[in-house]
Formats: structure tokens, sequence, C-alpha cells
């Protein structure tokens, strides 16, 4: 299992909207994610920086190929074009990324 951090800037005009989005997940996005072997996906808001921190658990063996059949689902694009809008990514990230991926530096059990 991997523990991964990832981070983003959020449009302030457009933190409630993202709350709300948040607050009902579509089935099959959440559906999607399990497949593809992301568990204890949490995200965190901070203001008023307007960053999101997202942390996941990844319990596959091959994170480019999961990655891959989340982002080729059509409904997970849909939910995309629904979320992006609310999201300012950062220009640091590296190319591919939208979310900015963190090093792990610290775990305590």
């Amino acid at each position: 299992m991997q523990r991964m951090g990832m981070v983003i800037g959020i449009e302030p005009t457009h933190i409630e909207e993202y709350k709300a989005l948040h607050a009902a997940v579509w089935p099959q996005v959440l559906e999607r994610l399990h497949q593809a072997q992301v568990r204890n996906y949490t995200i965190f808001l901070r203001e008023p920086e307007n960053l999101l921190f997202g942390y996941w658990e990844y319990h596959g063996q091959d994170f480019a190929a999961d990655m891959a059949l989340i982002a080729a689902d059509p409904e997970t694009q849909r939910w995309w074009r629904v979320c992006v809008p609310c999201q300012r990514p950062f220009e640091s990230r590296q190319a591919g990324e939208h979310w900015a991926m963190m090093e792990n530096v610290f775990h305590m059990d």
C-alpha cells in the first residue's frame, strides 16, 4: 500500500460549489476509484489560502495503469468537467499532473 498526498488551489468563488459536489460524489466515480485500488481518499480545504490537500491509499500494483482506467472512464471525465473549473493547478506541478503530487516525508502508525 502506498500513501499519496497531492495539493491544488481552489478558486475562492467556487468553494461552496466544490463542497456541495463532494458532499454527494457520484456513485459511479466512487466505484471507479475503488476498482482502481484507491482507498481512504480524503480531501481537506485550507482557507484563506484556498488550498485543497488530497490524501489516498493506493493498494494496487500498477499505479499508471489504474490511473489510466480512471481517466478513460466517461463518468469520471464528466465529473472532472464539473470539478476542474473550481480548481487552480500549481504552475510548479509536473508534466501530466493536475493535482501536484507531494513527497511523503513522515508517517506514524
